[in-house]
């Protein structure tokens, strides 16, 4: 492992996927412990994707988290799309962590309901938690949650959004084999904005693979902007970026 240290950020690297995605699952759960501590109840934001399978294994397997203190929420969902489809996000996490750890609450995003009904509805109920852990990812075109660059705000005054989702993103999950083929990826999603992914005390960034190379390294010395959404996490109060071989291959 190489630890580096810029501002806000700590970038991690790792000689494998697996040792990556144990190690965000220690530091993760220690974190978790660390503010169960000072606080009955936690709030967590998850990812929902291949480049989270290793960290959400091995958090599985951790015994010793106390899952009944813990208030989840998922960044991102779909519109159009059941919970019970195989690519939800929801039911994604469910099948990795939820079906056998069982927190205090996971608040699920509806893909079926309307979309700026939800979005209020998402939003009021995440006023209602500080979040105190969020664990995420960075897209191949450096979103974080489905901030695409289109429609990214470094400023945005809304928690949740409905928005389109560019081709980048969509090709990317036929990349990723959660779709066949890209007319079967839906085109529009709810995601949590970029302020309140940043409004999280600690930012866990899990970025394994070849193909998230450009966006990493941009992330980390391209200017601060929104043509990489991912950049705003140097604008976070603690963030650790976790990488592979192949993800920090340009760096």
């Amino acid at each position: 492992m190489e630890a580096t240290t810029m501002n806000q950020l700590t970038v991690l690297r790792y000689t494998s996927r697996l040792d990556m995605g144990k190690a965000v699952a220690l530091d993760v759960a220690a974190k978790m412990k660390e503010l169960l501590e000072q606080k009955s109840s936690i709030a967590v934001v998850f990812a929902s994707a291949p480049s989270q399978n290793e960290f959400l294994d091995a958090l599985q397997e951790d015994e010793s988290i106390p899952w009944e203190r813990i208030v989840c929420f998922h960044l991102d969902e779909y519109v159009g799309l059941p919970a019970d489809a195989p690519q939800s996000f929801s039911l994604f996490l469910k099948e990795k962590l939820f079906n056998s750890r069982k927190p205090k609450q996971f608040n699920v995003i509806n893909g079926l309901n309307d979309p700026k009904d939800e979005c209020t509805r998402y939003s009021e109920l995440l006023a209602s938690h500080s979040i105190d852990i969020a664990c995420i990812g960075i897209g191949e075109n450096g979103h974080i949650a489905f901030n695409d660059p289109h429609v990214a705000d470094f400023n945005d005054p809304l928690r949740v959004k409905s928005v389109m989702l560019d081709e980048t993103s969509r090709v990317q999950q036929v990349n990723d084999g959660c779709f066949d083929v890209l007319d079967n990826v839906p085109v529009e999603a709810i995601t949590l904005t970029i302020p309140t992914i940043l409004s999280a005390s600690s930012i866990f960034c899990t970025v394994p693979g070849e193909r998230k190379s450009k966006a990493v390294q941009e992330t980390l010395y391209g200017p601060v902007d929104i043509r990489y959404p991912a950049t705003a996490l140097r604008k976070a109060a603690s963030c650790r970026i976790y990488l592979d071989e192949e993800s920090a291959s340009l760096l």
